[in-house]
Formats: structure tokens, sequence, C-alpha cells
């Protein structure tokens, strides 16, 4: 009886030391999760530099967003790498400039939904390089890089889809236009197609509602990956012509329609904040807010504003590139207002870099790490910004100046524009400028007051910086032409 009593004693020792080395293997994994950071990227479509409350638009009440940018950080210069919707997200989501994947076209600017290309898979996105450092991976909302396999989402990377997969306006089956259709919230108009992964879950899909569910799929992947390091992005389709608003957003805005469609997303960015902190992962969470291209100009108040930027959605000027960005990260981010340049495609290597994430080396990247300027213990590495308008380099930002080597219109008219009317021409074909225009950013952000004349040699140093670009860029197959 005795020796029984032994060896059941010795039996409650080892199994309570193996649990003991389960829980303690246990407890360190999770810290080893909860030290890599999640990464939330809320994309907005068409939205303009000055259509925020906290860039100044004296309408349009976007609280929850302003809060962010008061607790976190308001970047002033961050830009995209291209003014218009596929060649943008392609090169958030690589880390490179659209040229280098096929994914820009001088012949058609987008994909559509009779296009049969798409995003490489010889790429490598944010999703499929976190995925393979552990992370869960979801995409919600507007794709654009191609609504076929194996373009779609979830074969680059990201565990589950749930979106529109191009812009809102396609696949448009009635006559009425755009702006009447908005005017008259017919969704029936645009049969777009709504899926879940890579089925169609409804077509056309109900716009009216959809960046409510949008939030709500992200609400509910937030709380499903809550123990788990993850990454969504949330590219809204909005407020991309043609608008669509939830009945309790219904002219609520001083801005008519296109400020009950802004506030109805600040309002899903709210639900997102709110989501992060009832899960407890708020300090562990960076959040991005920014958008794809300017604001779409011909469709007047219902395309937006660049604010005192000149140029909109399509061109190379400032307003076309540049857009409102908020980051927010308690305790981990420097508060303030952040004026050095900034891009879409540095979120890429600084993701991977604040989560140990290796990139392969075989490739260059156009993207660099920005967590310094994000922590505040160090500055930005980035001097130079590429406009690209389709497959050819317009413009270059080096430092505060910006020279034009090619200028063009963007969408259909010259609303965007107050000067510079002789440097553009009717027809709204490419310009390519016997002088190029130069202009101080830092003194003159709306690119009033051309300096060439008085600085020849950033000109010439210009000309240097893009010859080198040139050189960097190989051939590949154009996957828009396809």
């Amino acid at each position: 009886m005795k020796s029984f009593r032994y060896h059941v004693l010795f039996a409650l020792i080892f199994f309570n030391g193996i649990y003991g080395l389960h829980s303690a293997i246990s407890s360190e994994i999770k810290s080893e999760q909860n030290s890599k950071p999640n990464f939330v990227v809320i994309f907005a479509d068409d939205l303009g530099y000055g259509d925020l409350g906290v860039f100044g638009h004296p309408t349009i009440r976007t609280p929850h967003l302003d809060k962010l940018a008061h607790e976190g950080q308001k970047w002033t210069n961050f830009y995209v790498a291209a003014p218009v919707c596929t060649p943008s997200r392609a090169g958030l989501l690589t880390g490179r400039l659209p040229i280098r994947s096929g994914m820009c076209s001088d012949k058609r600017r987008v994909l559509f939904p009779d296009s049969n290309g798409g995003l490489p898979q010889s790429e490598i996105t944010i999703a499929r390089a976190l995925k393979e450092n552990g992370y869960k991976t979801a995409a919600i909302g507007k794709w654009h890089l191609g609504h076929k396999s194996p373009y779609l989402p979830t074969d680059h990377g990201f565990d589950s889809y749930f979106g529109i997969p191009y812009s809102n306006d396609m696949s448009k089956i009635e006559k009425t236009d755009h702006y009447s259709l908005a005017e008259n919230e017919r969704f029936l108009a645009y049969n777009v197609p709504l899926m879940r992964d890579d089925q169609i879950i409804e077509q056309p899909a109900d716009q009216r509602t959809i960046t409510k569910r949008y939030a709500e799929e992200a609400v509910k992947k937030i709380k499903e990956f809550k123990d788990e390091p993850f990454f969504i992005y949330l590219a809204h389709n909005l407020p991309h012509i043609p608008l669509f608003r939830s009945e309790e957003f219904k002219n609520t805005s001083l801005a008519g329609i296109y400020g009950d469609v802004i506030e109805e997303i600040d309002w899903s960015v709210g639900q997102i904040i709110e989501t992060l902190k009832e899960q407890g992962i708020a300090e562990n969470t960076l959040v991005v807010f920014t958008s794809d291209n300017g604001p779409w100009h011909i469709f007047k108040t219902h395309g937006g504003s660049s604010g005192l930027l000149q140029g909109a959605k399509g061109g190379t000027f400032e307003g076309g590139m540049r857009e409102p960005t908020v980051m927010w990260w308690p305790e981990n981010i420097k508060p303030g207002v952040v004026m050095e340049m900034g891009t879409t495609m540095d979120l890429l290597p600084t993701f991977c870099g604040l989560s140990g994430t290796e990139l392969p080396a075989d490739r260059i990247y156009d993207g660099y790490d920005i967590s310094p300027l994000i922590k505040g213990n160090g500055n930005g590495e980035r001097d130079v910004v590429f406009y690209y308008r389709g497959e050819r380099v317009y413009a270059i930002r080096k430092g505060n100046y910006k020279a034009h080597f090619i200028t063009q219109l963007e969408y259909g008219n010259r609303t965007a524009h107050h000067i510079i009317e002789e440097h553009l021409n009717i027809e709204n074909s490419p310009t390519v400028l016997e002088k190029p225009l130069l202009y101080n950013l830092a003194e003159d952000p709306a690119e009033k007051w051309n300096i060439a004349e008085e600085h020849p040699e950033i000109i010439a140093e210009m000309k240097e910086v893009l010859a080198e670009h040139k050189a960097s860029i190989k051939p590949v197959e154009n996957q828009l032409e396809k």
C-alpha cells in the first residue's frame, strides 16, 4: 500500500512537471506572439488631401480620425505610388513601384472587369511576407489587383477576403450618368460583385450598406485574431463615385452626400479603434489611415477636395498623389505632425522591420523602413519621390524641390488647376517640357511659383536622379494590357 502511494506521488510530480513545462512553453509562445505588433491599414478610395477635418475641411466632421491624429501622428508629406487605383494598390502591397511588376499602363490605366491580368505571383505582398512569420491576414473591401485566380487576395497571402474586387463604378448597366445615379442612390445600376474569398455571394452588391458591412467584417476579424499577430487590410470602395451611405448617415453632414460618405468612413474607423481597445490589444496595434489617390474633380461636389494642393486624381501635381495620412499606435508612437516624406511603399519594409520579418533580397524595393519616424527615435531615409503616370515618370521630388518634366491634365477638365495653363494642352495629351518646371514644396506646396530659371543646378541634379532611376527598371510583362 505504501509502495502504491509512492508511485501515485511520483506520477503526480512527474505530470505536474510536464504540465508546468507545457505552461511555460505556452507562455513563451504567447509572449513571442505579443511581441509582434498587429497592423491595420485603412485605405480610402479617391479621398482628397483636404477632405478630413484634421486636414482642414471646414464642414466634414471626422472626430475619430481627428482624435487618432491628435493621439498619434498626422503625416503631411505622404505619397502613393500612382495617381490611380490599380498601380497605387500594387505599390502599397509590394513596396515596389508598379512599373516593376507590370501593374501600370499608358493604354489602360487600371484593371477592368474584362481584364485577364493581375498582380503576378512572383510579387511578395505584405500579407504573404507576414504570413510566413506567423501572422493571420485578412483583406476587406476593394482589391483591384485582379478579380480572377491566381490574382485574388487569397492567392496573395490573405487568409480571407470579403469585398468588391474592383472599382464600384464598373459593370455599369444603366445609361444614366454617375452623378445622377449618386443623387438617386441607384446601386442596381452597377452590377459589381461582392465576394467572400473566391466566391461571389451577392451581385449586384448593395453598396448602400457596404461601408457598414466592411466595418463589421473588420471588427469580426479583430476578435477572431486577437490572440495572434495579425494584418488587416481594409480598402474602402468609397468615396469613389457612385456615392452610397447607410440610412443612419443620410443628410447628416453639412457637406452633402460626399460629406455623409466620409463621416460614415470616419465612424467605421471609430468602430475598429473601439474594438482594439475592448480586446486589450490597442497598444500592440499600429493603425495607418490614408487614400489611394487624390479626389475625382470632374464630379464636382461628389468628388472631394485637394485642399491647398493643386491637381487631382489621375495627375502628377501634388493633389493627385499626396494623401491625408494618420498613424496611431498607443504608447509606441511619438505623437505629433510628421513633415518628413513617406509613401505607401514604405509600409511593407516598415511592418517587416517592426515584426522581425525577413524579406527576400532578390529584388529592388522602393520603400524604406519608417519606424524610426513613427517611434520618434530617428530620421527618415526617403529623399526622393517619383511621380509616375502610367509607365513614365512625369515629375520628381528631391528634398523640398519638385521638378516636372511632363505635364498633363488629370481627368477631364481644368478645375484642379489655378495656374500653369500654358503648360497644359486642350487635347489632354502629355506635354514634354523643353524647360522643366521647378517648385519649392516647403515654401510653395500649391505649386504656384515656378523657380526653374533661378535654379538650373537643381534641374540638372533632378535629371541625373531620373537617369539613374530609369537604369534600374527592367522590362516585365504588362498585366493591365492582357
